[in-house]
């Protein structure tokens, strides 16, 4: 069963045109900085710490925020003493950080390319970054090849849907209704692949790094009401919006009302309260 579910990852990944699924994401994230930072933030901010943690990051390193978006990632490096670039494939991304945060060095760059000489940083961050990258495994490597001996590379990603109710709510609602893809939209690697911790780990081994650890941070976020959460998911996603809003009205309304009965369940008196998992994977460079 494992192995037929690997393979089909590798079958999925074979197939992708990786440069138009970077370009597809880098001109949505231009479109959608301000929305994802309304929405997101407050959310991928409460993995931050841990993310930091895992990188080991103090005062006085040298690190790079790998997809940094509105900069929080790189301000929270930088409230700890650390001499922090944050990259984005974004241009909106990049001046939206730069604008909230003006004393942080801000540059529009690839993960996949960064803009760093070799053996430069002391730690590499990305905070749910890797699951918007055509090919992750360039990525990892890049990040190897801008770490000084002993430096260290952490990533976080979603946990699985059914762990990860904030975004797993539309995914099993987009999955019953049946719904897929218009032809337009680029296929993208498997969303959820890196949420199994042997993919993840491999995934930092077959770049070179060590000591590769995998931990789960899980919490509950607080949500008005569904209607909060559906605005947030289409506003401040990519892939998940384009593909909504690419189905026929019908199929739209569909989606929202398997949504909606889904969200219910996670009903409090005082709004929503959704569980969120996500994974952070970390490793050094020998």
């Amino acid at each position: 069963m494992r192995a037929a579910r690997l393979s089909s990852i590798v079958t999925r990944m074979d197939r992708i045109d990786t440069t138009a699924f970077d370009r597809f994401e880098a001109a949505g994230w231009d479109v959608r900085a301000a929305c994802y930072d309304r929405f997101f933030v407050g959310l991928t901010g409460r993995v931050v710490e841990p993310l930091l943690d895992a990188a080991g990051i103090t005062a006085g390193q040298a690190v790079a925020d790998v997809g940094s978006g509105p900069g929080h990632v790189a301000a929270a490096c930088a409230a700890r003493g650390a001499d922090v670039t944050g990259v984005d494939v974004a241009a909106e991304m990049v001046a939206l950080a730069r604008r909230r945060h003006p004393g942080i060095r801000f540059e529009r760059a690839d993960a996949q390319r960064l803009p760093f000489a070799a053996g430069t940083m002391d730690a590499v961050v990305g905070n749910f970054v890797i699951l918007h990258i055509g090919h992750p495994e360039t990525a990892a490597g890049e990040a190897a090849r801008v770490l000084r001996p002993g430096g260290r590379l952490a990533l976080s990603t979603w946990d699985t849907p059914d762990r990860c109710r904030l975004v797993g709510v539309l995914v099993d609602a987009v999955r019953e209704v049946g719904a897929v893809a218009a032809p337009d939209i680029p296929d993208g690697p498997p969303f959820f692949r890196f949420a199994d911790e042997g993919e993840f780990t491999r995934l930092l081994t077959g770049a070179g790094f060590t000591g590769v650890q995998v931990r789960t941070v899980a919490f509950e976020h607080p949500m008005a009401d569904s209607a909060e959460l559906w605005r947030g998911l289409m506003e401040g996603t990519v892939r998940s919006r384009a593909l909504v809003l690419s189905q026929p009205e019908g199929v739209q309304a569909r989606i929202r009302s398997v949504f909606e009965r889904l969200a219910s369940a996670y009903a409090t008196p005082h709004g929503l309260a959704l569980p969120v998992s996500a994974k952070i994977a970390s490793g050094v460079r020998p």
